[in-house]
């Protein structure tokens, strides 16, 4: 693939709302993602089957959110911060998280899936409210 078309796919993903974006063409193919600040990340071309070139699409801008890792939802589905509506949230802002522990439940077909924090430190803010709907990729939980 063309530098060219790689510095310009790189200004669209900038330009535009979305995190990630994947181009296929032919044996070729890129995946370009946004990093938090302070995560290098480099794009990886890998051969691939071919298949149609993807266009971004635009996303509504984020509110603006405290600085920090950001935790995505991994699917498509309805956020819920406790396993039923009589338990304790599983996180609140300020509270103390390791990777691995369970920060929300992302229902999906009727499925209760648990979903882990990437990454240990400090809840700084919980972006989604109880029970709204997500987009895969989506922010959910900042932790610093």
């Amino acid at each position: 693939m063309d530098i060219r078309k790689i510095k310009k796919l790189m200004e669209l993903v900038e330009q535009s709302g979305i995190n990630e974006l994947e181009v296929r063409e032919g044996e070729e193919s890129i995946r370009l993602s946004k990093a938090p600040a302070g995560v290098m990340m480099t794009p990886v071309a890998a051969p691939a089957a071919a298949a149609p070139v993807t266009a971004p699409t635009t996303a509504p801008a984020a509110p603006t959110q405290p600085a920090g890792y950001t935790q995505t939802a991994p699917m498509v589905g309805t956020f819920y911060r406790a396993a039923s509506p009589d338990s304790a949230p599983f996180v609140e802002v300020g509270k103390q998280v390791a990777a691995g522990d369970v920060i929300c439940i992302i229902e999906a077909m009727k499925l209760m899936n648990q979903i882990e924090a990437d990454k240990a430190g400090v809840v700084a803010a919980i972006l989604v409210e109880d029970g709204q709907p997500v987009e895969f990729g989506q922010p959910l939980v900042v932790i610093v």
